[in-house]
């Protein structure tokens, strides 16, 4: 099989799923000036390649939880079966091995009084554990990453951006629950899925959505590889930030290019930022020239991504036997 590329068309098609993951295809497709036909026949394409897919995700704070970004020591030759471990926790998201192998970060979400290491696999070779509370998303939360959302003109993006955010209480029900779990799988899945998985009918599954949506419980995002937007080195950036000025770099991390997400945590390293650059020679001009021209940055720690165990809701790791 020949490797995958994406012409002007592909890269178009995942910037409107960016802006709003449920838009109909007949909807994209007029904005892009292609027939639905076309539309459809590239998402399907990108997708059975595993290129890209469209996930329904909840927000933490708005359900009353927290994630933490969890930096786990271990001995390499432990690294591989611990991470495979955290990937199949129905808790855990984007599992990846860094520093050569010797350690594991990963996204773990819990309620506010979760003992999040008492869940953690028990292992001698687990040699220490950090835990850094996520306060806030100051970078690539809703904008995405540049490197993936420069496709569309801003007309375009003006008719595709979904705008219908509220602060509306919302309490889940089971039927919401059993909802949300076909969406973190496929955020795309149509009503008549997602109304057998909930008991209920397509009508009510529709406005359920269209709630849970407005009042912020759930968004969607996509998962693609940056791999096949020429991006080949990915670094987890641990910055330690004086306080007056954690405002300041927030701001400018929030329009470089390189970062595809970034965060203001707890901890002696209170900023978390995932960077992606085209190799390494252009990691090192990125360090040097932006993140290190920045005010109040007093250290930096760059963990390359060697290998992903689990993205937002993908399993990329063979379980072991």
């Amino acid at each position: 099989m020949e490797p995958l590329t994406l012409d002007a068309l592909d890269r178009q098609l995942m910037h409107a799923l960016q802006l709003d993951g449920r838009a109909p295809f007949a909807r994209i497709a007029a904005v892009l000036v292609v027939s639905d036909q076309t539309v459809a026949r590239r998402y399907h394409r990108l997708r059975s390649a595993g290129a890209l897919r469209v996930l329904g995700l909840t927000a933490a704070r708005r359900l009353g939880q927290v994630d933490w970004f969890l930096r786990v020591q271990c001995a390499p030759d432990a690294a591989t079966t611990v991470a495979a471990a955290l990937a199949r926790r129905e808790d855990t998201s984007w599992v990846s091995l860094t520093s050569g192998g010797t350690e594991i970060t990963c996204v773990a979400r819990g309620a506010q009084d979760t003992v999040l290491l008492s869940k953690l696999p028990r292992s001698p070779r687990i040699l220490s554990v950090t835990a850094h509370c996520l306060l806030r998303s100051i970078a690539g939360h809703e904008a995405a990453w540049p490197g993936r959302t420069a496709a569309l003109s801003a007309d375009q993006v003006a008719a595709l951006q979904w705008t219908g955010s509220s602060e509306v209480d919302v309490t889940l029900t089971e039927p919401d629950h059993a909802v949300l779990r076909v969406l973190a799988e496929d955020g795309r899945a149509d009503h008549a899925r997602l109304a057998k998985a909930g008991g209920c009918s397509e009508s009510t599954v529709r406005r359920r959505l269209d709630q849970l949506r407005r009042g912020q419980v759930l968004y969607f995002d996509v998962e693609t590889d940056s791999r096949l937007f020429g991006y080949h080195s990915e670094s987890v950036l641990w910055l330690t930030v004086a306080p007056a000025q954690l405002a300041t770099v927030a701001r400018a991390l929030a329009g470089h290019a390189e970062i595809a997400f970034a965060a203001a945590t707890t901890g002696p390293s209170n900023v978390v930022a995932f960077a992606v650059c085209r190799d390494a020679d252009a990691l090192y001009t990125y360090l040097s020239e932006r993140i290190g021209a920045l005010p109040g940055v007093l250290q930096v720690e760059t963990a390359p991504i060697v290998r992903s165990a689990k993205r937002a809701g993908t399993l990329l790791l063979p379980h072991p036997h």
